[in-house]
């Protein structure tokens, strides 16, 4: 038989040879090394040149499949706001469950300890297929990312792969990382397109369960460089993201708070955390939030949780492919007012005198 008849069949064997356990246990969160004293010089082999980093024009893919379980997602790039950025879509395909475990959110701390979590965990069958979030460049795809050791087999993100964008955002660059796959489909200089299988889900390095690890990185591709995903990634259709920021009366932002986000004619209430203590841990530049939750379906919400040993609580409407924001601080209460514009920090101080026109 010729060989480019064999090829295609032994490709059809080589996938369904692959297990489609479904998840029976908690993924488990890997430890956060020491903060350095100067910014981490990052690691990144055999680079191959990606265009200069842009915003706001990025490709558009085709329609996603509708499922039954939740409405397609926005096409990418997605932004109402002048300040969001949803620019990626999910690392698992629209026909399997592809949101977040609820306690393996970003900035989470794990066993009482200072563990914290750089990314969000979706558990999805052993062997599900990874797809690339948005086209760039492989720069990494190995054991040992976590140490920046390549080949390190006892590294917790196992193997791992990681993606250079081919945009940037305000002009820096992004990256995201895939981690605790069981195989990978890409090698280190390789271009990948949005929704490219780059690897297979599994249970490599520090977990007890098939998921995927999936981090925003910017602007290096260092641990101490991440974002919260669900504020980057493109919601379901009809569906909004909640960001918010809850402080004492001084202004302290307060971590690990239970925050209660109770539906208005629903039964169902969703549990997040804020942040937890970590340098690995960052806030929008623009949002400055400590607790992010996506995957709203429009409507209004009761958002309570406990402060000084009393339960204090607001409203918030959630809007359709759009984040919703609002601000707790101690005894001044609850706001819904969105963080000022940015300044343009290139504007020289004392600006010159505009000329006087002659007459």
């Amino acid at each position: 038989m010729p060989l480019k008849r064999i090829l295609p069949i032994l490709f059809i064997l080589f996938l369904a040879a692959c297990s489609y356990e479904m998840v029976s246990s908690t993924p488990t969160p890997v430890i956060q090394p020491e903060a350095p004293d100067q910014p981490p010089v990052t690691f990144e082999a055999m680079l191959t040149p990606s265009p200069e980093p842009f915003q706001f024009s990025l490709p558009t893919p085709g329609a996603e499949p509708i499922t039954n379980w939740r409405p397609p997602l926005y096409p990418v790039p997605w932004a109402i706001s002048p300040y969001d950025h949803f620019y990626f879509l999910r690392p698992i395909a629209a026909d399997q469950m592809n949101w977040p475990i609820a306690d393996y959110r970003y900035g989470g701390v794990f066993f009482g300890r200072s563990i914290v979590h750089t990314g969000v965990d979706i558990p999805s069958p052993e062997g599900t297929p990874i797809l690339a979030a948005a086209p760039g460049t492989v720069v990494w795809a190995d054991w040992g990312l976590f140490r920046e050791t390549p080949g390190d087999e006892t590294d917790p993100y196992g193997l791992a792969v990681a993606i250079r964008h081919d945009f940037g955002y305000n002009d820096q660059q992004l990256y995201t990382v895939y981690a605790h796959m069981s195989l990978m489909n890409v090698i280190v200089g390789q271009h990948v397109e949005t929704g490219e299988v780059i690897g297979f889900v599994g249970s490599t390095g520090a977990t007890t369960g098939p998921h995927v690890h999936f981090e925003v990185r910017f602007p290096n591709n260092s641990f101490f460089y991440t974002y919260n995903p669900e504020l980057w990634i493109a919601p379901p259709q009809g569906w909004g993201v909640l960001a918010g920021r809850i402080m004492d009366s001084k202004g302290e932002l307060l971590q690990q708070i239970e925050v209660l986000v109770a539906p208005e004619r629903a039964s169902r209430t969703f549990i997040v955390r804020t942040y937890g203590k970590g340098g690995a841990v960052n806030s929008d530049p623009y949002y400055q939030e400590n607790l992010v939750l996506g995957d709203l379906p429009a409507g209004i919400y009761k958002v309570s949780f406990e402060y000084e040993e009393e339960r204090v609580q607001t409203w918030v409407e959630i809007f359709p492919g759009q984040v919703s924001y609002f601000t707790f601080k101690g005894s001044e209460g609850f706001s819904a007012n969105r963080p000022p514009a940015p300044t343009l920090e290139f504007l020289p101080e004392d600006l010159p005198p505009t000329p006087t026109p002659k007459p």
